[in-house]
């Protein structure tokens, strides 16, 4: 028998194949222009690795939606110029007023019009205390419909900010008052749950920073940091155009060239020898998963979503999905410069080949002044904490026991382009399990909302997405085992996310989670199944959906109902 095609042997063949379906075909949505240039209906081609190919057949080709930036056609020096994040520190009580409004930044040498929670970027980082409750009033002022979302907070049901579900959305001029109870220690968020892969990759996002009433709830540390992640797609004239009725980059999401810390593009810190600094980490990317790494430096894994871990653990690097949180300690041992990065494996599809890649997200530099020793030798204990395992106790007999719910995650698709079809079809593309980078941006850029829907299906009963229809009531533990298809038009890594609850990740691939803590998103690679213990503590509708923002708006959502008893 012939020996199996070799990668590049099977991308000719596709080639010769999708060039002579061109021929017999005009593309849809075809004009002369070439790539870089203007294009139809205001979009411009994405900016590609130069280490990828054009497909044959796609030249000219633009996304079936129309083409949206904010303001269009407006001067960006007719808006305020957007500010650094200012911390607000609240108690139970208090009263925070929210604008949401359009700005002006200069962003990777460009000006630009992007969207701020009060004009800032990130939007204020809220510090309350555990048990707080803080009234937030939001007006909008930006030509969307928006909400807030109070990621992982278990609040109560009428303030948990999805349109259609716990409000109507807030349109322009209009306001809503959210009344956010904080029972959890831990980083949370807030963000938009409308059109979120425009409104939050235009810079609506913002933390908040729950302190729990232990002083020694964390260890020792010379100071804490926040560091916001996140990306943006530019090319030599700008930010590019979004999906105006509908995403673009349905298959895989919007991945940006550019990378961001707390919105900005060369982020950098100092710290002092033997400083030991705390960093809140947060994934706000439409699509990005990231690997930070913080160099030399050692690095402490501390807490998550929302929570610490049950034992304080020594890692490499933090992988972390769009939405999750960590917390880690890091201790700047030798003098000069650290790079905190995102170091990655990429992935060039067509080629089958991985290769190195490095982002660098913030510039640390490290002075000869020495850090006060005792917290610097302090960092060497790793802290195990009998109170959070005394805590779980009770829900150990559930790890091992059958799922009660199975979901699957897959992808259906229909009227797109022939060569995206035919190259999916044809054999010719390598999927990882994690994408850590876009290695068919093209292709990604033109699949749409309208033509791309992703599914999560109730393997027991068939139903997808919206026709899903779980029952529970308040203090159930609910066991949920989600499969990630890799049998599917474009097999994709999943961060799932659930609303008003918290979880625990049991169980990956059969193997047992040896180091807990509660989490509200966790992200499912390709051909993986995670098994989570979700304690529905909380009555009212919630979502349970992909985090990936393009993924959400192609359908990969539905709502539970947690009843009282």
């Amino acid at each position: 028998m012939p020996p199996p095609p070799t990668p590049i042997m099977r991308v000719a063949r596709y080639c010769l194949t999708v060039v002579t379906a061109a021929v017999l075909a005009s593309p849809l949505h075809a004009q002369s222009e070439m790539p870089g240039m203007g294009m139809s209906g205001g979009w411009r081609m994405v900016p590609m690795d130069p280490n990828m190919i054009m497909l044959p057949g796609l030249t000219g080709v633009v996304p079936v939606v129309g083409a949206f930036l904010p303001a269009a056609g407006i001067n960006p020096a007719n808006f305020p110029e957007a500010e650094p994040s200012q911390v607000v520190e609240m108690i139970d009580g208090d009263t925070l007023d929210i604008e949401v409004s359009i700005v002006r930044r200069i962003l990777n040498g460009h000006e630009m019009v992007m969207f701020g929670y009060n004009r800032q970027y990130p939007g204020p980082l809220i510090r309350a205390p555990k048990d707080a409750t803080l009234v937030v009033r939001v007006r909008n002022e930006i030509e969307l419909p928006t909400t807030i979302h109070w990621h992982g907070v278990r609040l109560d049901n009428e303030f948990d900010g999805v349109p259609g579900v716990t409000q109507e959305a807030i349109q322009r001029g209009e306001s809503f008052v959210y009344e956010v109870h904080v029972p959890d220690a831990g980083m949370f968020w807030y963000h938009p749950h409308a059109r979120e892969d425009v409104q939050q990759d235009l810079g609506l996002f913002g933390n908040l920073l729950v302190t729990s009433p232990n002083p020694s709830y964390y260890g020792p540390a010379h100071r804490e940091e926040i560091l916001v992640l996140d990306d943006i797609l530019m090319d030599e004239q700008g930010v590019l155009p979004w999906g105006e009725s509908a995403p673009t980059h349905a298959l895989m999401g919007r991945f940006g060239n550019v990378m961001m810390v707390n919105g900005e593009t060369n982020h950098q810190l100092s710290a002092k020898q033997g400083e030991v600094v705390r960093f809140f980490l947060t994934n706000v990317a439409n699509s990005r998963t990231f690997n930070v790494t913080f160099g030399g430096a050692q690095v402490k894994l501390i807490a998550s979503d929302v929570g610490r871990f049950e034992r304080e653990a020594w890692v490499e690097s933090v992988v972390i999905a769009p939405a999750e949180r960590y917390v880690v300690d890091v201790r700047f041992e030798e003098p000069g410069t650290t790079l905190i990065a995102n170091s990655i494996q990429a992935i060039n599809h067509f080629r089958g080949e991985f290769y190195p890649h490095v982002d660098t997200l913030s510039i640390v530099t490290v002075s000869t002044e020495t850090a006060a020793p005792g917290i610097s030798d302090s960092f060497y204990s790793l802290r195990v904490h009998d109170e959070i395992a005394a805590e779980l106790e009770p829900y150990r007999p559930h790890f091992n026991r059958e799922p009660d719910y199975e979901l699957e995650a897959t992808v259906r698709v229909q009227d797109l382009p022939t060569p995206i079809v035919l190259a999916m079809e044809a054999d010719t593309l390598f999927f990882p399990p994690m994408e850590w980078n876009d290695a068919m941006p093209v292709m990604n850029w033109l699949s749409t909302g309208d033509q791309v829907t992703w599914i999560l299906k109730d393997r027991d009963t068939g139903a997808e997405n919206n026709d899903i229809d779980w029952n529970f009531k308040v203090g159930d533990l609910v066991k949920i085992r989600i499969f990630n298809s890799p049998d599917s038009f474009h097999p994709m890594n999943h961060p799932i996310h659930i609303h008003g609850q918290r979880f625990l990740v049991t169980s990956m691939d059969g193997a047992e989670n040896q180091n807990l803590s509660w989490k509200d998103t966790a992200i499912v690679p390709v051909g993986s199944s995670m098994d989570l213990l979700v304690e529905m503590s909380n009555p009212g509708e919630w979502m349970l959906h992909c985090h990936i923002a393009e993924h959400l708006h192609a359908g990969m959502m539905f709502s539970f109902t947690v009843q009282e008893q």
